[in-house]
């Protein structure tokens, strides 16, 4: 199978929102790395409008108009159409037929053990009111990575059990049938910070719902704004007091972007980070002059994307024609899967 030799990556995100800085921190930025890194044979970035519709199903417009909101994000942040394949998962209707076969194989109790898919019921509030979409979207995330025999997924640490439950679904499919579907690995961050970056409020996750996101393209006022409410320590009252770091937004978000050689530029009275959280921690410096440096930190970072995404708005349909093609390849790809699956499966009735 020599597909299966070749290293492939399949990621992606759901269109239900602008992106914001804790989808760059946490796989944007790296995807971007990975692209330019050579090491892989095929990179496909899917704009998972289908999975989208799972908890959006009254409300499509909100997911087709942010198609290519997502797009514009990916474009500005550096993603290459010429070094990745950039598609809309619904073009792809191979991706339905594996999920509807890949669901012959899975239990309904093993499908509600998923820890990932617990914690997104709970989030949700759907309860037993859940719909089988959603429910069974581990399924579905399986057809997506198989059917492009990607080797590799970029996850942060709280999708590792949607990728177990795809290596599962690949070994159940390969010892039932044939040998024709490839295990993936997850591909975890560098940066355990990176994975999940809290909200500007200190809450567990940046949510469009919850108000407390940094998107890539808010206007700097708006970003200065954001950073100037940030939650920080409630006990560090006056400037003199010594400052704690765990639970502090601020530094969290410090952590995620700040290269010690900004410091010489934005805050030369310090060489490092660690300089900056020893003098908080022991007292004498105030909120205010980190949230401005954390501005500064982030505004480096993000200006250049904000550039690159205004020109790219200029020319919409360009963008939509970049996701037509990206398609188009990736529908091709699938089916040459779906067929080898069929073929497997002995259901090629006409071959």
């Amino acid at each position: 199978m020599e597909e299966s030799m070749k290293k492939i990556i399949l990621t992606g995100d759901r269109p239900t929102g602008k992106l914001h800085a804790g989808h760059y921190v946490g796989s944007l930025k790296r995807r971007v790395e990975l692209q330019n890194s050579g090491e892989y044979d095929d990179i496909y970035i899917m704009i998972a409008d289908a999975q989208a519709l799972t908890d959006n199903a009254d409300n499509p417009e909100k997911v087709r108009k942010n198609i290519s909101e997502v797009a514009l994000d990916y474009l500005s942040c550096g993603l290459n159409p010429e070094k990745v394949n950039l598609f809309i998962q619904s073009y792809v209707s191979e991706l339905t037929e594996l999920t509807f076969y890949y669901s012959n194989l899975v239990t309904v109790s093993r499908l509600k053990r998923n820890p990932t898919v617990k914690s997104e019921i709970s989030l949700r509030g759907f309860n037993s009111s859940i719909p089988v979409g959603f429910f069974t979207y581990p399924i579905s995330q399986a057809a997506d990575i198989t059917a492009f025999k990607a080797t590799t997924v970029p996850v942060g640490d709280d999708q590792l059990p949607m990728i177990e439950q795809a290596r599962e679904i690949v070994r159940s499919f390969n010892t039932t049938y044939d040998e024709v579907l490839v295990e993936p690995k997850a591909l975890l961050p560098d940066n355990e910070i990176c994975s999940r970056l809290p909200g500007t409020d200190g809450k567990a996750k940046m949510s469009k719902s919850l108000g407390n996101c940094i998107y890539l393209s808010d206007e700097p006022d708006d970003i200065r704004k954001k950073i100037m409410s940030m939650f920080t320590d409630p006990e560090h009252i006056r400037i003199e007091d010594p400052g704690k770091l765990e639970g502090n937004t601020v530094f969290t978000y410090l952590d995620a972007f700040c290269k010690d050689e900004l410091f010489a530029e934005y805050l030369p009275e310090y060489s490092c980070l660690q300089e900056l959280k020893n003098h908080y921690t022991r007292g004498g410096l105030g909120d205010v002059k980190v949230k401005k440096f954390l501005y500064s930190v982030l505004m480096e970072e993000l200006s250049p994307i904000q550039a690159r995404r205004k020109e790219w708005e200029k020319d919409v349909p360009a963008v939509m024609e970049i996701l037509r093609e990206g398609s188009k390849k990736a529908k091709e790809v699938a089916a040459e899967t779906l067929q080898e699956v069929k073929q497997a499966m002995k259901i090629d009735y006409f071959a």
